[in-house]
C-alpha cells in the first residue's frame, strides 16, 4: 500500500489545516489507518486513528481539537487539526495496518507496515 500525504504547511496558532493521505491501492477489508507526528529532536508519536467500522482514536494532546476521517470513494483519510498550537508542528505520516487494531494495539507505530513520506506542519506563535 503507497501512501500519499499532503496538506502541510505554515499556519498561525490558533488557525486550521487539513492533512490528506491517498492510498494509491485500494485499502478493503480490515484495517486500521492513523496519523502520526515526529518533532524535531523528538520520537514519532501518535496522533489519531480510524480503524474500519469507524472506530477512532486519539492522542490526548490533540482530542477535541483533531479529527480523522475517511473518504471510502477517495480511498482517502483526512486529518482536520483545530486551535493549533506552537506545540503541534511537526512532519505528520500517515500510515496503514492491514488488520483492525484494537484500542491497546492502536497507538503503537510498531503495528503500522506502511508509511507515507510524511507533511510538514508549521504553527508560528
Amino acid at each position: 500500500v503507497q501512501l500519499q500525504a499532503s496538506g502541510g504547511g505554515l499556519v498561525q496558532t490558533g488557525g486550521s489545516l487539513r492533512l490528506s493521505c491517498a492510498a494509491a491501492t485500494r485499502t478493503s477489508g480490515t484495517h486500521t489507518l492513523a496519523w502520526f507526528r515526529q518533532a524535531p529532536g523528538k520520537e514519532r508519536e501518535f496522533v489519531a486513528a480510524r480503524r474500519t467500522g469507524g472506530i477512532t482514536a486519539y492522542a490526548d494532546s490533540v482530542k477535541d481539537r483533531f479529527f480523522i476521517s475517511r473518504d471510502n470513494a477517495k480511498n482517502a483519510v483526512y486529518l482536520q487539526m483545530n486551535s493549533l498550537k506552537p506545540d503541534d508542528t511537526a512532519v505528520y505520516y500517515c500510515a496503514y495496518s492491514p488488520s483492525g487494531l484494537i484500542t491497546s494495539e492502536i497507538r503503537r507505530r510498531n503495528n503500522y507496515h506502511y508509511w507515507g513520506q510524511g507533511t510538514l506542519v508549521t504553527v508560528s506563535s
